[in-house]
């Protein structure tokens, strides 16, 4: 098996399955990472299919596990007030819009900075960050119930804080 022979065949395949996978338009790292694989795992190939399929099969694997590790690296980020308003994104990006919606997320964020310890860890986790109340309640190691009830109350007491933009 030469390993210069199959990157030159697999080259445009990798590349496009990389692209479809991670959505960005160029990943070397990706693709030395799949190579190496095919290198290190030629002696376990078994020529029952056919090589591509093979690795295509290894450029998928790598480029889920690179999703997997980008969204855990964004999962531990701390929660300052400029990371959770990039995550809060705006479709109408006129200059006064952004004005706007930048003011409404900083008083959002105050209420939030504002709110009891345990309300504020739910909203963070289950409204900013995206878990679902299970996966909430398996990190906060706190019944189902209790988290639902959280997040009821942190709801609540956001609404009365923020009654004014609404």
């Amino acid at each position: 098996m030469d390993l210069n022979e199959i990157i030159k065949k697999n080259k445009q395949n990798v590349k496009k399955i990389i692209r479809l996978i991670t959505k960005e338009e160029e990943n070397e790292d990706l693709e030395q990472e799949v190579y190496v694989k095919v290198w290190k795992n030629s002696a376990r190939y078994k020529e029952q299919g056919s090589i591509t399929g093979w690795i295509n099969t290894i450029a998928k694997n790598v480029s889920k596990d690179y999703l997997k590790s980008a969204y855990r690296k964004r999962q531990n980020l701390t929660t300052s007030d400029e990371n959770v308003l990039v995550l809060i994104k705006d479709k109408k990006s006129t200059p006064e819009n952004l004005l706007i919606k930048t003011e409404r997320q900083k008083q959002i964020l105050k209420a939030i900075n504002n709110l009891k310890p345990k309300f504020k860890e739910v909203i963070l986790l289950c409204e900013v960050e995206g878990y679902s109340y299970e996966e909430c309640s398996k990190k906060l190691k706190c019944p189902l119930g209790t988290i639902k009830s959280r997040i009821y109350n942190a709801k609540k007491e956001l609404a009365e804080k923020l009654n004014d933009l609404m």
